[in-house]
């Protein structure tokens, strides 16, 4: 008899993770090596957030946290659901998490029964698959490509429910390529979904405030309030307030859910640690003028990339609408081979030559469901991205 679950078959580690420490690993053996692969912030998290936690702790707020989350982080998220996203929830719908990724989990958890069916489109954030495949549910990838600017058309929703439909997943601006969805994109999705009363959907929305240029980010919830209690919306402090190591997410839906996802919580880890809790407060309720400036820093970023990889040979970079990543298709790139004579047959083996060649840790676009594409986050020093593009033309040129 095996010590493993048979469940843990299901699932594979998460690559994005693989992949910046194999980066890591060669940077410390000595190797000029730059990851690019890790979707983290590089600002610093705000001093009065900072401050925020040090009062906490100094007041004695290091006991055990209530699952469900301190009352007064609960009453800050019902506020911001209200200013971001007009939308109405009492302290009850609301509930903090370790993180954004438990959001998913516990809400899975929660409601999954074996063969439950769960929409993903495709490219999608690597944890997604897995999360529903770990809790018995069967993900459904569909294919969302450069046509439709990686966005699922109600065609392909409707075609893709079924009677087993017990989830459809929205991810708005996207990780891993950045496109968002307008209020109409919601609005035609809206019409299908409401055809289907049985099919309840999850709406990440991290990067809400990672958002470029004129484009207008709306939720979804706030498009189609007649599916409100349908609706599970999910965001965290991580990427809007670069506090990925605070561990605080946290999402607003219906009651009864909310309530067995505690649950759910309760029996895992009890819940987040207090004092990011009150950190968190500081980042919900505090001053947000910061993040003006982080997104015109971001979008120099972005277009550094978009610019010098659209310059690469074969490469095709799209433009994205928000979060801090490019997702470049690499077809031209395909039976080409390297300088040592190796053949490019997947994009899996681009980056590992863009890696051992270049010392760029990119992630291959197979991890997110959608080939060929690679991810490259630009949440790194300028400095550091336009380098890093250029080192992707080098070794673009140096196949034949």
């Amino acid at each position: 008899m095996s010590l493993l679950a048979e469940r843990l078959k299901r699932i594979k580690p998460s690559p994005t993770i693989a992949i910046n420490t194999k980066a890591n690993d060669l940077k410390r053996a000595g190797n000029d090596v730059v990851s690019l692969a890790a979707g983290e912030p590089d600002f610093d998290t705000p001093s009065h957030v900072v401050d925020a936690a040090i009062d906490a702790m100094r007041r004695g707020e290091t006991k055990y946290p209530p699952p469900a989350g301190i009352p007064e982080l609960r009453e800050a998220i019902t506020s911001k659901f209200k200013r971001d996203n007009n939308l109405e929830y009492s302290i009850d719908e609301v509930c903090v998490t370790v993180g954004g990724k438990q959001v998913i989990f516990n809400a899975m958890m929660a409601t999954l029964s074996a063969g439950d069916e769960v929409i993903i489109p495709a490219p999608y954030w690597v944890s997604y698959t897995d999360i529903v495949l770990l809790c018995e549910g069967e993900p459904i990838i569909v294919d969302c490509g450069l046509a439709e600017n990686f966005k699922l058309t109600p065609e392909k929703l409707e075609a893709a429910l079924t009677p087993k439909t017990k989830w459809f997943f929205l991810n708005s601006p996207s990780n891993p390529t950045g496109a968002a969805y307008s209020a109409d994109d919601y609005r035609a999705l809206a019409e299908v979904l409401e055809k289907h009363p049985h099919v309840s959907i999850f709406v990440d929305d991290v990067y809400e405030h990672i958002i470029y240029d004129d484009f207008n980010f709306v939720t979804f919830a706030e498009v189609a309030p007649q599916l409100k209690e349908r609706t599970l919306t999910l965001n965290a402090c991580s990427k809007g307030y670069s506090m990925t190591g605070w561990r605080v997410g946290f999402a607003g839906g219906p009651i009864e859910l909310i309530k067995k996802m505690n649950m759910v919580q309760s029996q895992a880890c009890t819940g987040t640690s207090i004092i990011s809790q009150w950190a968190a407060v500081a980042a919900l309720e505090g001053d947000q003028s910061f993040l003006r400036e982080w997104v015109q820093t971001f979008q120099k970023r972005r277009d550094i990339c978009v610019s010098m990889l659209n310059q690469a040979a074969g490469l095709e970079c799209p433009t994205p609408e928000g979060a801090f990543y490019v997702y470049p298709c690499i077809t031209e790139c395909l039976g080409k081979q390297t300088p040592t004579g190796q053949t490019i047959k997947t994009d899996e083996d681009f980056c590992n030559y863009i890696l051992e060649t270049e010392g760029v840790g990119i992630v291959h676009g197979a991890a997110f469901g959608l080939e060929p594409f690679f991810r490259l986050s630009y949440a790194a020093a300028t400095d550091v991205v336009q380098d890093c593009c250029a080192r992707i033309q080098r070794a673009c040129a140096a196949l034949s």
